[in-house]
């Protein structure tokens, strides 16, 4: 059976779409991959397209996410090129702009802080500004 996920990279990773696109292709997989602005379309037998994101995903671990999509790569209902529509894509880029507060959730988790463990800063004093301001 097929399977077409979308993986989306979080604004605050250091992966970019290029490298999971390069990434997949380095494992000479049975699979299509197409770059896109958030990250990329994979497309292939769900075993593989299983495999292959097990794979993908240690780039950045808490920083790339996947969903299935429900239309395959280039399906010309969707793309561009052929004139396709795009609904859902306001949700699409809504979701790519929260994760990363997930990236950093998980990131926090990963190393045992919990939410209400943040340390509060306090207020910089207006002299301590001055002093900050005035160094030369």
């Amino acid at each position: 059976m097929r399977e077409t996920r979308l993986i989306m990279i979080s604004p605050a990773s250091g992966v970019t779409p290029d490298q999971v696109t390069r990434t997949i292709h380095t494992y000479g997989k049975r699979v299509v991959v197409k770059e896109s602005c958030y990250g990329a379309v994979l497309e292939g037998e769900r075993e593989i397209v299983r495999e292959v994101i097990a794979e993908v995903r240690k780039l950045d671990p808490n920083g790339i996410f996947t969903k299935v999509r429900a239309f395959h790569a280039g399906d010309p209902r969707r793309c561009r090129a052929h004139h396709g529509t795009r609904p859902g894509f306001a949700q699409l880029e809504q979701e790519w702009n929260d994760l990363w507060k997930i990236h950093f959730g998980l990131d926090r988790a990963e190393k045992g802080e919990r939410a209400n463990d943040r340390k509060v800063r306090k207020k910089l004093s207006v002299m301590e500004f001055k002093k900050i301001c005035e160094v030369k």
